[in-house]
């Protein structure tokens, strides 16, 4: 993994980050897949993180068994580690290493601001990051008007709801979602998933993102748009970058 996410840094200097997190994601069979059967390689993670941060950098310790081993190409910046996670836990592990730390709100937005504000009261500075960097996770869909961002918003739904059942992976179009009927049960699943979704017009949107970004107190968003229409998409992003002025100097 230094290998390859040094390799792209020398290839895209300033651009590149690198993401890790704790759970393997997915089914319990697909966790046992990725571990290969290891269940206590989860537990390893602490120990998988400080010798990645030490490929990196080049910094293992003396008494480290693979101190000998270098991590190429060498380069003068390596590329910033990000711990992806849900809890106090996870973000005091990010910040005892000195590494960045993302708090999935796409995933599950409880227990933010906690979690968040114990990464910074234990931060210890790195050869990562001499000091906090916050982020979180969320999901945004945004369109000219409200009704176009809540149709749009149904395909991803429905996407979310098989997943929570193990079910398809696959996102369904919106005439998929409109021919499929919804009982009272997963309605109500529907409405406690849109509390990770930020849904609405440019401004509605940039209100919303500016009042999470204050209450986590981070120092960016990651936004993911999970939607069907590739086009719509990609507009939603454009429109995003608009309000927010990022395409200002283009």
């Amino acid at each position: 993994m230094a290998e390859n996410f040094k390799t792209l840094e020398a290839f895209f200097p300033g651009r590149i980050d690198l993401g890790v997190g704790r759970s393997p994601g997915g089914s319990e069979l697909t966790q046992q897949a990725l571990t290969d059967g290891g269940k206590n390689r989860l537990n390893e993670f602490p120990r998988q993180l400080a010798d990645l941060q030490g490929f990196l950098h080049n910094t293992l310790p003396r008494e480290h068994r693979y101190r000998l081993v270098k991590a190429g190409p060498r380069l003068e910046q390596a590329p910033p580690i990000w711990v992806l996670g849900l809890s106090e836990r996870s973000a005091k592990l990010a910040a005892e290493t000195g590494v960045g730390y993302i708090f999935g709100h796409f995933i599950n937005p409880e227990n933010g601001q906690r979690s968040l504000a114990a990464y910074g009261d234990h931060f210890k500075p790195s050869v990562t990051f001499e000091r906090p960097h916050r982020m979180a996770c969320v999901f945004v869909i945004c369109a000219e008007t409200s009704e176009k961002a809540e149709e749009l918003a149904l395909s991803q739904d429905r996407w979310l709801l098989s997943t929570g059942k193990g079910g398809d992976t696959k996102v369904p179009s919106i005439d998929e979602v409109k021919a499929k009927t919804i009982s009272p049960e997963d309605r109500q699943t529907i409405e406690e998933n849109r509390q990770r979704t930020i849904i609405g017009t440019p401004d509605d949107v940039k209100k919303k993102v500016e009042a999470l970004a204050q209450d986590y107190q981070t120092d960016e968003l990651m936004i993911i748009t999970n939607i069907y229409d590739f086009e719509a998409k990609v507009h939603s992003y454009r429109l995003l970058a608009e309000a927010f002025q990022l395409d200002k100097d283009k």
